[in-house]
């Protein structure tokens, strides 16, 4: 249910910019040819022609609309141009629209707050840039104003003067204008000129409403198209508002709206007024009695945000009629080839955006062969996602599995399915500094980091009998040269002066590690690892205070494993940058930490934020009862959660 917003304490000026046939205008980029030519764009599908998701304003003057299918279409407009939708994984493929739609938001959103709705539409808060330009040339003070601005639509404002830009010139230079008013005006002009800038550089025009908030900028950026924008003063408000209908108004095209029909007649936003405020907080509640009391008086709270990228990732099909699916073979099908577009956006999103999506949701409608409980709808499910296009066709089977379940109940019937879909949300940046766990392996100096790193190729468990080969970075160190290496098992001498050399390198950067057990300590148990301590150090380092001078703490840093170079080139690994190998636990990212067993969360929050005794710790209760000692591990075999 819908909650009242707290006003704003300032006039603002906010806009709804919306692209005017955008698919169209896309494929007419594409194709020039099709300027001016009657045209629609055609959603992939077989049936009937295919469903109409955008028409030109040239086909819609001879009766085509978007409720249509291609054949009907045809045989209403029989010159019209049918382009098809791209076609990826036998499904739409809306990317071409989605950069399209990028390249305007990129010219918006230089002016104020941006906040993208969808693929053609945006609000913006150009308060802060209305007011710049009332103080430096506010427009009366103006001898030319933009042009494209005096063809604004003016609520309030008659329509059928003979010289309307005049007119609407007239009011937009008022000397005697309230602040709001003024606020306004130069919002109009700063649209306008995005407008026109917008049409220069990608070809594409675009319509808007411009308001004090945005519930009545989305209202009015559609009255007047294609390439045009309207201005909802305070005045006009009420008038404005007294007759639309209530199914209009955002949040009202439902089962809210038909509530308010079918209990309290209420068929205009004129109809709600003659309610108290205390009559609708009986019927709906507080919160939405407020809220509805406030919207029919055109006041709104909701505030614009600062979002130029999407908060959701989505991917679904539609199965009409024959095409429903009926079992679970037919599902899998479709959720895999869903699930691998969704896990290419989401993994592109994190490339591009350093953003990490954390919810996995799948959608469905479905019907039953027995009509008498078909009301029943498919129930949405969601779980956690974790990157990688196989784990997530895994878990999205899983969730299906689960709504069907849910769905039938008891019953053991006949079940279609006529709509698919999958979503990734709560999609969050990555904090700055932070970087994959691989980096803690091979070293500050690797080049793995989550936006290059495929998920989809590492395995679930690490004890499956893998070895892990550890990089260190490249620091200076004791390497013997090459003659040295091949009489490195005749000359002791030799290899007692590198191991001196390399322990005294190792005293000098092990620092304090708090908490009783630490990850070296699975190192140590290794028997590939404790074979041979002669050449490379690992060490796990903290910056944490050294003024402990415990002896059993004192012996814990002293512990530094050296890695037999021997068994790292058996496995392939180039022994040449073998060295120390460090991490700062600053660099730890806590979203990662939390994905990790309870245990390993309590030493890893041991490091993070010591304690200040120490306590001891039960065997097996730190990382290093996860990994087997009689095992060593293969570093592609980690597996990595973003």
């Amino acid at each position: 249910m819908p909650v009242a917003r707290p006003e704003p304490q300032e006039p603002r000026v906010i806009a709804h910019v919306d692209m005017d046939c955008f698919y169209v205008q896309v494929e007419q980029r594409r194709n020039p040819e099709l300027r001016g030519q009657p045209t629609a764009v055609v959603q992939y599908n077989d049936w009937k022609g295919g469903g109409l998701i955008a028409v030109s304003y040239e086909a819609r003057k001879f009766g085509v609309k978007r409720s249509m299918r291609g054949d009907e279409a045809k045989m209403v407009c029989p010159s019209i141009n049918l382009v098809q939708v791209p076609v990826a994984r036998d499904k739409a493929d809306l990317n071409v629209y989605r950069s399209a739609g990028s390249e305007v938001v990129t010219i918006l959103s230089t002016k104020g707050k941006c906040e993208r709705a969808s693929i053609d539409e945006v609000y913006l808060d150009l308060t802060d840039a209305a007011k710049e330009m009332l103080l430096e040339s506010p427009p009366e003070l103006l001898e030319l104003i933009f042009e494209e601005a005096t063809k604004s639509n003016i609520l309030g404002l008659p329509s059928d003067v003979s010289n309307r830009e005049d007119s609407v010139r007239a009011w937009l230079c008022r000397a005697d204008a309230d602040y709001q008013d003024k606020l306004l005006s130069c919002g109009a002009i700063i649209v306008a000129q995005l407008r026109v800038k917008v049409l220069e550089e990608t070809q594409f025009t675009c319509s808007a409403g411009i308001a004090h908030n945005k519930m009545l900028a989305k209202l009015v950026s559609g009255m007047h198209k294609p390439a045009q924008q309207t201005v909802v003063p305070s005045s006009a408000v009420q008038d404005f508002l007294v007759s639309l209908p209530i199914k209009k108004m955002k949040q009202l095209g439902g089962k809210l709206g038909s509530s308010l029909q079918d209990d309290l007649g209420v068929n205009t936003v004129g109809d709600l007024l003659s309610f108290t405020e205390d009559k609708l907080q009986e019927y709906y509640g507080v919160n939405t009695g407020t809220w509805l009391w406030k919207i029919a008086r055109g006041i709104s709270g909701e505030e614009v945000e600062d979002r130029l990228l999407p908060k959701s990732h989505g991917c679904g099909k539609t199965f009409p009629g024959p095409k429903a699916l009926k079992n679970n073979a037919s599902v899998k099908t479709w959720l895999d080839r869903l699930c691998e577009e969704l896990s290419e956006r989401i993994q592109s999103d994190l490339n591009q955006n350093k953003r990490i999506a954390q919810t996995l949701t799948l959608y469905a409608r479905a019907c039953k062969k027995n009509k008498s409980d078909s009301i029943k709808k498919f129930p949405s499910k969601s779980c956690p996602l974790r990157y990688g296009t196989v784990k997530i066709q895994e878990d999205a089977m899983k969730l299906f599995e689960s709504g069907l379940h849910d769905f039938l109940g008891s019953q053991n019937t006949k079940w279609s399915i006529t709509s698919l879909s999958v979503s990734a949300s709560k999609i969050f940046d990555i904090p700055i500094g932070t970087s994959s766990i691989l980096r803690y392996i091979k070293g500050p100096n690797s080049t793995v980091s989550p936006a290059n790193l495929d998920c989809s190729s590492l395995p679930e468990d690490p004890s499956l009998g893998n070895k892990l080969y550890i990089a260190p970075n490249h620091e200076e160190h004791c390497e013997p040269s090459l003659s040295e290496k091949e009489d490195y098992g005749n000359n002791s001498n030799l290899a007692k002066q590198c191991q001196i050399k390399e322990e005294k390198k190792v005293s000098k950067k092990l620092t304090e590690v708090k908490g009783t057990c630490s990850i070296l300590k699975f190192l140590s148990q290794s028997p590939v690892l404790s074979e041979k301590r002669k050449i490379d150090s690992l060490i796990c380092s903290h910056p944490g205070p050294e003024s402990s001078s415990e002896p059993n703490k004192a012996e814990e840093h002293k512990a530094a494993q050296y890695v037999d170079r021997n068994k790292f080139n058996t496995a392939g690994s180039n022994s040449a940058s073998s060295s120390t190998w460090m991490f700062n636990v600053e660099d730890i990212d806590p979203a990662v930490v939390e994905e990790l067993p309870p245990e390993i969360q309590r030493e890893i929050h041991g490091w993070i934020r010591p304690p200040k005794q120490s306590s001891s710790k039960t065997r097996g209760s730190t990382i290093s009862s996860y990994f087997q000692p009689a095992k060593s591990y293969s570093l592609q075999a980690i597996p990595i959660l973003l």
